[in-house]
């Protein structure tokens, strides 16, 4: 719940991993208005379906603006508001079935055209709104509502795939940790083009991969996650490629590069051609 929308009858699972990516997200936002002297009204925050998408009704504080959008949609939307409004923060919440599976059609068109938006993707490895079912990053075999005897297709790696299509800003944490991963998000916003910051956000109703991620030393778990590297070097994008191949998960910037964005091109191309006069267009009828 937020202080906000008391009424709002959504309430995410206790332990759930989005509390922590709310959190991190709101220290980011605060941070970059203070920065940068705007209203907190300068950002937009648009979100697809999903828990995910319960973010914008959930953020505490003096309200940015919010869009709660339809099912993979988010990146069409935030596309439209950065190119009309690029004065304003876009910032993408999305879940990874809502980003990586109906909404993945959008991933290679927006890393070509490189708006000036920031999305956070929240992994929970399922479809947990809707009761558990499999998604991209569910883990081949895995048992889940939609998938009884076991998921059949290879699990996605979105870290991979975000790197492939070029997508010129790439991070990856987990909510656990929201004060450094609110730096990383920090440091999204505030890149020139489209960065994604890719959590891994536990379900612990029907994926609780905390111990996972972390390890359990009683239990004999060594953990995933890992640190990335103080060497790695993230504008190499050899070396980023073979970091995502890498088993487990990186924590840290994986990959940063600054190509043009769309927004600067349209700019040069307005500068560049500019609008005729009435009397120039109306001389262009003429015979």
């Amino acid at each position: 719940m937020s202080e906000r929308n008391q009424e709002y009858d959504f309430k995410w699972c206790p332990g759930c991993g989005d509390f922590g990516v709310k959190r991190a997200l709101e220290m980011a936002i605060n941070t970059f208005t203070e920065e940068f002297e705007i209203p907190r009204t300068s950002n937009v925050i648009v979100a697809g379906i999903g828990c995910s998408g319960n973010m914008v009704h959930l953020i505490d504080g003096e309200q940015p603006f919010g869009i709660h959008g339809i099912h993979g949609r988010s990146l069409p939307i935030a596309f439209g508001i950065s190119s009309s409004r690029p004065d304003l923060n876009t910032i993408v919440v999305a879940g990874d079935g809502d980003f990586l599976s109906i909404g993945g059609e959008h991933i290679a068109p927006s890393a070509y055209r490189n708006p000036n938006i920031t999305c956070i993707v929240m992994d929970n490895g399922v479809y947990g709104l809707t009761k558990g079912q499999s998604s991209p990053t569910s883990e081949t075999g895995q048992i889940t509502t939609s998938t009884p005897f076991g998921k059949l297709e290879r699990k996605m790696n979105p870290l991979e795939l975000y790197l492939t299509y070029g997508v010129s800003f790439i991070a990856s944490h987990y909510s656990s940790k929201p004060k450094l991963l609110s730096d990383f998000i920090l440091e999204a916003m505030k890149h020139k083009g489209m960065s994604i910051v890719h959590v891994q956000s536990p379900c612990t109703t029907y994926n609780d991969t905390y111990d996972i991620l972390k390890g359990d030393r009683k239990k004999g778990i060594p953990g995933t996650a890992f640190i990335i590297d103080e060497n790695h070097d993230p504008t190499d994008y050899d070396k980023a490629k073979a970091l995502v191949a890498q088993e487990g998960v990186p924590l840290g910037l994986i990959y940063r590069k600054e190509p043009a964005t769309i927004n600067e091109l349209q700019n040069k191309l307005i500068m560049d051609n500019p609008s005729k006069n009435v009397e120039d267009i109306l001389s262009s009828y003429s015979i």
